[in-house]
């Protein structure tokens, strides 16, 4: 199909795009790489008066490093990102995911912050940074905030991104010398998760000392493991304890029932991909 008509900016500052979304109010969409914005403007499911692209906004892309964080641009690609350096010494688990997003033509054209605006919760980036303890930086009218993994997330495609704002960067706290593996269970390739499972350790001397999990698609928005991970500190890196500690993943999560599979049916799937992901990630 083709869209209905609307009318089309593409700033070069967020000063711009901030000013241009203002103006438009309920009647804009913003676009970032267009992976999900793009299919439903051709099914017209939505038809925004105006469409903010963010392709031109230089200071929004890129990779830096900022004393204990790592900086994402909002705008920088997939593929960017698993070019960067830092993201595969600093952010491992991040840098796994990514390599499971789609196929090389998506990750050249989707953003990550296009992605986690997005929210939807069989999405690839969600859990690995809810598991980084990244922070998200929102820029409005009113000037810039914070908001941690854990408050940006509210509900199936709802963020703490709100109406006249933007998404222009991720902090990563740096998870230097933390094994990280990305778990991901699909029918299909290139597929959207079914399920997945995010997984950031360190270990010293054969016993984990720290884990960080993150679920993709056990609710409607990703989900920490925090009773895996409590279970995980203290235990030895070995196939019988992680398996233990892995049974209680899907505890506390309310995942979907789809064509793809029953409720009861991802949950059965999460201990399974938890112990898979834990072990990889702590070089098991």
């Amino acid at each position: 199909m083709i869209p209905a008509s609307f009318d089309y900016v593409a700033p070069t500052s967020v000063a711009e795009a901030l000013a241009a979304l203002a103006e438009a109010g309920d009647d804009a969409k913003v676009l970032a790489g267009g992976q999900s914005l793009l299919p439903i403007l051709r099914m017209r499911l939505n038809a925004p008066e105006k469409v903010i692209d963010l392709g031109r906004i230089e200071e929004l892309r890129g990779v830096r490093e900022d004393g204990e964080h790592i900086v994402i641009g909002a705008m920088t690609t997939y593929a960017d990102l698993l070019d960067s350096d830092l993201v595969r010494e600093h952010a491992a688990v991040l840098h796994a995911a990514v390599k499971e997003v789609a196929d090389p033509q998506i990750r050249h054209r989707g953003t990550v912050g296009g992605a986690l605006v997005h929210a939807d919760p069989a999405g690839d980036v969600g859990a690995p940074a809810l598991a980084l303890d990244t922070e998200f930086v929102i820029a409005g009218s009113g000037g810039e905030r914070s908001v941690p993994a854990g408050e940006f997330f509210h509900d199936l495609f709802e963020t703490a991104v709100g109406e006249g704002e933007l998404l222009t960067s991720i902090r990563v706290p740096k998870h230097t010398g933390w094994g990280g593996h990305y778990e991901k269970f699909v029918r299909v390739a290139h597929q959207w998760s079914i399920v997945a499972v995010a997984a950031a350790v360190r270990v010293e001397g054969g016993t984990i000392a720290e884990a960080a999990i993150g679920l993709t698609n056990m609710g409607s928005t990703p989900l920490r493991a925090l009773a895996v991970e409590a279970a995980l500190v203290g235990a030895e890196a070995t196939d019988e304890a992680i398996r233990t500690a892995c049974a209680a993943a899907a505890e506390g999560t309310n995942p979907p029932s789809d064509l793809n599979g029953s409720a009861d049916y991802r949950r059965a799937l999460a201990p399974v991909l938890t112990r898979r992901a834990v072990l990889a990630a702590a070089g098991g």
